[in-house]
C-alpha cells in the first residue's frame, strides 16, 4: 500500500532535474564565478585534514633527509680535515721557498714582486657559436676593466678581456682557435706558444722539433712574453705527444688545467704600476747600454 511520502517524481525525471541543476550550476561557477568564496571557506575547512593526512609522510622524509645531511656532513669534514692536513703541509713548504726566494733576490739585488690588484667577477654568458670560445662577465669599463686584461680562475688561466663595456665585459678564452699564450715548461723552462684548437678541453703547442725534451704530465706555466699574462700561472698540462718523423714538427695536446666549461667565478688580475715603470726603466736603461757598445 502507497503511502504518500513515496508519491513524487519517477527515476528518469529526478534524474534530468540533477543534470539541468548540474548544468546550471557549472555555467554559474565557470562564468559569473559564483561559488568562487565557497570554495575559499571549503578549502580553509579541508586544509587542516590535507596537513594532518601530509603529517606521517613529511616527518618520514624529514628523518630521512636529517640522516642523509648528518651522513654527508660527517663525510666532508672527514676531507675538509684531510685537505687541512695537506694544505698545512704545503703551506710549511711554500712558507720555506718563500723565504729561500727573498734570500736570493736580495743576494742578486732583484726587484720582489708586487702584489697587484685582483676583482673577483661573475659569468654571465657564454657565446653559443660552437666554433668560439667566448664568455661575458659582470664586470666592465666602471670597475676598471681594460682590453687585454688577463682572468683566471681558482686552477689557473682562463682567457684575456677582448671588449670592454660599461657594466660587462667579454672574455677570449684560452681555448680559442685565434687565442695563444707564450708558456714554458715547469719542469725544465723551455718556452713554447699555446694555441687553442677551438675544443674546450685543448690546446696546441706550436712548431715544437722532434728533439725537444717535453713529455706527457709537463705542467706548463705561463712565461711572462708578451706582457699580457703575468708569470708564472699554471696554464695547461702535456697530454699527448706524437713524435713523426715524417712531419717537421712533434704534435703536442695539452688540457688547459682552468675549468673552462664550468666557469663561474672569475678573477681580473691588474698589471702594477710600479711594476711597468720598473720595466720601463730596465728597458731604457739595456738601450742605452747596447748604444754605448755601439757607440764604443
Amino acid at each position: 500500500m502507497d503511502t504518500i511520502f513515496t508519491r513524487g517524481p519517477s527515476l528518469n525525471n529526478r534524474l534530468a532535474l540533477a543534470l539541468v541543476l548540474s548544468v546550471v550550476l557549472i555555467f554559474v561557477d565557470h562564468k559569473l564565478d559564483g561559488f568562487k568564496s565557497t570554495r575559499v571557506y571549503l578549502n580553509s575547512l579541508m586544509s587542516p585534514l590535507q596537513y594532518i593526512a601530509n603529517l606521517p609522510g613529511l616527518m618520514l622524509n624529514e628523518s630521512a633527509q636529517r640522516l642523509t645531511s648528518h651522513e654527508q656532513l660527517l663525510e666532508e669534514n672527514k676531507k675538509l680535515n684531510d685537505q687541512l692536513l695537506l694544505m698545512s703541509e704545503k703551506l710549511q713548504q711554500f712558507d720555506v721557498i718563500a723565504k729561500e726566494n727573498d734570500q736570493l733576490r736580495e743576494l742578486l739585488e732583484a726587484p720582489l714582486r708586487i702584489q697587484s690588484r685582483k676583482v673577483v667577477a661573475e659569468l654571465m654568458a657564454v657565446d653559443k657559436n660552437p666554433y668560439s670560445q667566448q664568455v661575458v662577465i659582470n664586470k666592465g669599463a666602471i670597475d676598471g676593466v681594460y682590453l687585454s686584461q688577463p682572468v683566471i680562475d681558482e686552477e689557473g688561466i682562463v682567457g684575456q678581456v677582448m671588449e670592454v663595456g660599461s657594466t660587462n665585459s667579454r672574455v677570449l678564452l684560452i681555448a680559442d682557435v685565434t687565442h695563444a699564450i707564450p708558456v714554458r715548461s715547469l719542469r725544465n723552462d723551455i718556452r713554447f706558444i699555446a694555441t687553442g684548437s677551438g675544443a674546450i678541453n685543448e690546446l696546441y703547442l706550436e712548431h715544437v722539433p722532434h728533439s725537444v725534451d717535453i713529455v706527457e704530465g709537463d705542467t706548463l706555466i705561463s712565461s711572462g712574453l708578451g706582457k699580457v699574462f703575468p708569470e708564472g700561472y699554471p696554464v695547461a698540462k702535456v697530454t699527448q705527444v706524437i713524435r713523426d718523423e715524417s712531419r717537421p714538427f712533434a704534435r703536442v695536446i695539452a688540457t688547459p688545467l682552468a675549468n673552462l666549461d664550468r666557469l663561474r667565478h672569475l678573477l681580473l688580475l691588474w698589471h702594477t704600476q710600479e711594476n711597468q715603470n720598473k720595466a720601463d726603466e730596465s728597458e731604457n736603461g739595456n738601450d742605452e747600454d747596447v748604444e754605448g757598445a755601439n757607440d764604443a
